[in-house]
């Protein structure tokens, strides 16, 4: 049983805390899907007012749905589709404040109303996206963005 101190203060302090308990259970094991498993628990337990949290793994040339916390989703999403596919497609995080307003937004869930997905590359490679989604229309902003791209930087040296 893992127990980590994650402190509830500031949004810089959480994610430092998040980073530091994802390198603590991703640094030793080699299975990428348990990894994921991990990250997933931990970012649903330590982040607030999620209703999604997960990785779509890149499997030939579609996103397919991998470990995550949260109601069942789409199990595959075409590259340029979607906010996941779109992140996938640029290789650029996507922080969409109302999934309302993003053309061609794929609703796995009805509930979600925000959702932040973060690319996940090794070299040039892209292994997948790390995928967070809220029920509150803005709950993501620049903070939050870089405390994943921190996570999903980390990832990608224990995913590949």
């Amino acid at each position: 049983m893992y127990h980590f101190d994650v402190t509830a203060g500031s949004k810089t302090e959480l994610y430092r805390d998040l980073l530091s308990a994802i390198d603590a259970l991703t640094a030793d094991e080699p299975d990428a899907i348990a990894n994921m498993a991990n990250a997933a628990a931990v970012i649903w337990q330590f982040l607030p007012d999620l209703n999604w949290a997960g990785f779509y793994r890149l499997v030939g040339d579609e996103l397919v749905l991998g470990p995550f916390q949260g109601k069942a989703a789409c199990i595959r999403i075409a590259i340029g589709s979607g906010v996941c596919g779109t992140a996938a497609a640029s290789r650029t995080t996507q922080l969409v404040e109302d999934v309302n307003a993003f053309a061609g937004h794929i609703a796995c869930d009805s509930a979600s109303a925000s959702e932040l997905v973060v690319p996940i590359v090794a070299g040039a490679r892209l292994i997948g996206v790390l995928d967070l989604d809220s029920p509150h229309v803005g709950r993501f902003d620049a903070e939050d963005a870089a405390g994943c791209e921190a996570i999903g930087a980390l990832l990608a040296t224990r995913l590949s």
